[in-house]
């Protein structure tokens, strides 16, 4: 018969452990504590044996969900309403290209960096909740537990540079937009599908990646992540602007004498998006890098709470 294994070697192998994982899943979980705090489990309404809440009688309730017990001691009807117990898949899909690796600031993490921690929380909000993750465009069925969270952690952080591939096609030629693109996958009616990226790519190029989704009867919800320069163009002067994905430079004299036009351009593509999503049934979360995370964590969670057919 083996031996027992010694406290210290349980300890050593749990700190090795520790020590592979990488910092972002230990920022992701931080936030997802934080809005776990804050919600009180990811309740719906449905078929189920646990009991959820009492609530009033109304019209077209049927007479067998009446709870007589509760109805007696008050003035009014009761019904009995019991949770959801069905676990949701949902598959997700992290932008890798090139501009998500911006900031324009030290001080402010990258849009790639703020991106993984929210949809790691995300994932890890949705195991502990008893639900099935998996990442967009693998084929690889969704399945539940920590496990599967970490391996996608460490998925994240073996590709942490997705520029690579881009500066090799800005060697030969400009990147394709379809880099940046959400795949195109076959997904069951009942899926749920998360993007985050900067959606900084045509938006008849998303419309066509959500469009599949939703003749197929999936929604989904959009984070779009943004680095608020890119929002308010804060430059003066003569500057020269390096694009990410092979798209060349630019040399601007007076920056401050194009911003108003700028701006314009970024609010006409920011309400393209809005209006692809909504036009589709899916959530648009918008969030900046110099706001707190759980903030986009708690509208995203609380968005995927909803039940289909209060999309």
């Amino acid at each position: 018969m083996a031996e027992p294994t010694s406290p210290a070697v349980i300890r050593h192998r749990a700190e090795d452990a520790a020590s592979r994982l990488p910092p972002l899943m230990v920022a992701a979980e931080r936030v997802a504590s934080t809005v776990a705090q804050g919600v009180h489990g990811r309740r719906r309404v449905g078929q189920g044996d646990s009991f959820w809440q009492f609530r009033q009688y109304q019209p077209g309730d049927t007479l067998s969900r009446i709870d007589w017990r509760q109805t007696a001691k008050l003035e009014h009807v009761f019904i009995r309403e019991t949770e959801w117990e069905a676990a949701q898949s949902v598959w997700l899909w992290l932008d890798r290209s090139a501009s998500m690796h911006y900031r324009s600031s030290n001080e402010l993490p990258e849009k790639f960096e703020r991106a993984s921690v929210l949809i790691l929380a995300l994932a890890s909000l949705l195991v502990r909740g008893g639900e099935r993750i998996t990442t967009l465009g693998t084929g690889v069925p969704p399945s539940t537990g920590r496990a599967v969270v970490e391996r996608y952690a460490l998925e994240i952080t073996r590709h942490p540079d997705a520029s690579s591939d881009e500066k090799e096609n800005a060697a030969t030629g400009p990147a394709s937009v379809h880099d940046s693109a959400p795949p195109r996958d076959s997904l069951p009616r009942d899926a749920r599908v998360v993007m985050v990226s900067d959606f900084l790519m045509p938006p008849e190029t998303l419309l066509a990646s959500l469009r599949g989704f939703a003749t197929m009867g999936v929604r989904g919800h959009l984070v779009q992540v943004y680095d608020p320069a890119e929002q308010t163009l804060p430059f003066s002067g003569r500057v020269r602007f390096e694009g990410l994905e092979g798209e060349g430079a630019a040399m601007i004299g007076r920056v401050e004498t194009i911003r108003d036009d700028y701006i314009a351009l970024m609010k006409s593509h920011r309400e393209s998006i809005q209006d692809i999503a909504r036009n589709l049934g899916w959530s648009l979360t918008v969030h900046g890098t110099h706001q707190p995370p759980q903030n986009a964590l708690l509208a995203l969670y609380e968005a995927l709470s909803e039940p289909l057919d209060g999309f």
